[in-house]
């Protein structure tokens, strides 16, 4: 998404002062950033809060104070009757509609929180970007990514009718206030004069981020509802320029009212990660380095670039992957026990990990670059033969790290981090394997390769979710044969509803956070 955050971002690498650090609850990873939440509904939902902020003077293009609204949120959700929840109305802008993650991801999930119920009575969708198009373009455009595959039922034929009447479209320039009071007006016309919440997601290169949230804050924020503004990641190349992104998008809008995502939180196995660890008593006492030896944390993908080299080629896949879906899963991994499921607690546990990490060495890390090859009879270019990729570029699209964490519980047990692009295979995966038992009595009957008899605990967060815990195991017969079992709990077989995508529960999360849900029926 760009090499600058925004207009007033830096380049530069050296990292922000400890003051810093300490105010905005940003830990740095090596030369990246790593922005932890300071609030949200629960691992998914990443935004932050600013306690004590006042009100600022920039007002809207009626006078309205930009944060009036967050002024009246205490983090429970605004407080409204239930007449009032009836005559308010929620209005969801794409911006970047034309793009390919608004239509392959945004669009499709939206539809799925519709189809089940998940979003309220009174709601419009309205795609934003400069492509010019009308609204039937826009129905037609994004229909061919919407699908039935929720549960199979019977009207979804119906339902996906009712959602594209309710999309809309407004093209405009993203740098335009006056474009974007035209959009505030044709909101307030679907509104009806009902409570207006708005949420605007940004699917568009962070370069534009701070054009956008100007021209939102100035001439289309909400006058009696709430306004929140979705951004994901990368938030900046380095602490510098994630820093100069906040500044710019504070001045416009406060920390309560922007919601920063990384949508693999929103991950069905990551959000079961600390249910796994919390509520289960058999895993929480052996979650050390005393019956731990390491930790792998694994992406990887089975192709390459394909054509977003341009992009990829900004950040490479430490910046892509490692320091922010990797970072983000270990910090949950390994946190203490938070006070509470509050967004804030959880917070706080994943920023003590983060500070606690003992600082990445050269020679703890591993870089590549895939080469051309060929499989399965067909042949796949190197990463450099993609077109959109600069030539000669030894931007790294694999990477290995080992990483520690100096406290009580983790010293001395190793997290391996293993990310790449146009490997073998596609997966995302946490093992955890467990140390050696002591005197084994049955070390005999695994030969001289002890790691055969350790026991490993897989998360499998995609493809096919899955939970297994490999022990060992007689196998049937009066001789005495060891071998490796699987207790598995496959999500497919277990849980045959559809999981939700995780842009799905992220959206939900942001539209309804800290609210009483009353939409599905």
């Amino acid at each position: 998404m760009a090499t600058n955050s925004s207009p007033c971002s830096s380049s530069s690498t050296n990292f922000l002062p400890s003051s810093y650090i300490k105010n905005e609850k940003t830990v740095l990873f090596s030369r990246f950033v790593v922005t932890v939440p300071r609030k949200s509904t629960g691992v998914t939902q990443i935004h932050s809060r600013v306690q004590g902020r006042k009100c600022s003077h920039i007002k809207s293009s009626n006078g309205h104070p930009l944060n009036a609204v967050s002024l009246k949120d205490d983090g429970k959700g605004i407080p409204v009757s239930e007449a009032e929840k009836e005559e308010s109305t929620l209005s969801i802008t794409v911006v970047g509609a034309s793009g390919d993650l608004a239509k392959k991801k945004i669009f499709p999930a939206l539809f799925a929180l519709f189809y089940e119920d998940w979003l309220p009575e009174n709601f419009t969708v309205f795609g934003y970007a400069r492509t010019k198009l009308n609204d039937e373009e826009l129905r037609n455009m994004i229909s061919g990514t919407l699908t039935c595959r929720v549960n199979q039922r019977e009207n979804c034929e119906d339902k996906m009718d009712q959602f594209l009447k309710r999309c809309f479209y407004h093209a405009g320039q993203y740098d335009s206030e006056g474009d974007f009071s035209e959009l505030d007006s044709k909101l307030k016309e679907k509104e009806a004069g009902k409570v207006s919440n708005r949420l605007f997601y940004l699917s568009i290169p962070p370069n534009i981020f701070v054009d956008v949230v100007r021209s939102v804050g100035l001439r289309a924020s909400s006058l009696n509802g709430w306004t929140r503004v979705i951004v994901e990641k990368p938030f900046g190349r380095d602490s510098e320029s994630s820093g100069e992104l906040t500044r710019c998008l504070k001045q416009y809008l406060t920390e309560d009212q922007i919601f920063r995502i990384d949508h693999y939180l929103g991950k069905e196995l990551v959000e079961n990660l600390s249910v796994l660890r919390f509520s289960n008593l058999v895993f929480e006492p052996l979650w050390s380095r005393d019956y731990i030896r390491n930790v792998q944390l694994i992406f990887s993908e089975d192709f390459g670039t394909e054509g977003r080299g341009g992009y990829f080629d900004n950040y490479g896949i430490i910046r892509d992957i490692m320091q922010n879906h990797l970072l983000q899963i270990l910090a949950l991994f390994a946190m203490e026990t938070p006070v509470s499921l509050d967004a804030e607690d959880v917070r706080n546990e994943k920023v003590k990990v983060l500070r606690s990490m003992k600082p990445l060495k050269l020679g703890d890390v591993i870089v590549g670059q895939y080469k051309g090859h060929s499989k399965s009879g067909r042949s796949h270019p190197a990463y450099t033969d993609d077109p959109t990729v600069p030539k000669g570029s030894l931007t790294p699209t694999f990477a290995a790290a080992a990483l520690f964490i100096n406290n009580a519980r983790w010293d001395g047990v190793p997290f391996l981090m293993k990310a790449g692009k146009a490997l073998h295979t596609r997966r995302a995966e946490i093992r955890v394997q467990f140390r050696h038992v002591p005197g084994n009595l049955y070390k005999r009957n695994f030969g001289t390769d002890l790691d055969m008899a350790t026991n490993e605990l897989v998360l499998r967060v995609q493809p096919d979710e899955a939970i297994y815990l490999r022990i060992n195991n007689k196998v049937p017969g009066l001789g005495m044969r060891l071998d490796r079992s699987d207790l598995n709990l496959l999500y497919s077989a277990r849980y045959p509803r559809e999981i939700p995508d995780a842009y799905e529960r992220l959206l939900f999360g942001c539209h309804s956070r800290g609210e009483k849900v009353v939409y599905q029926k």
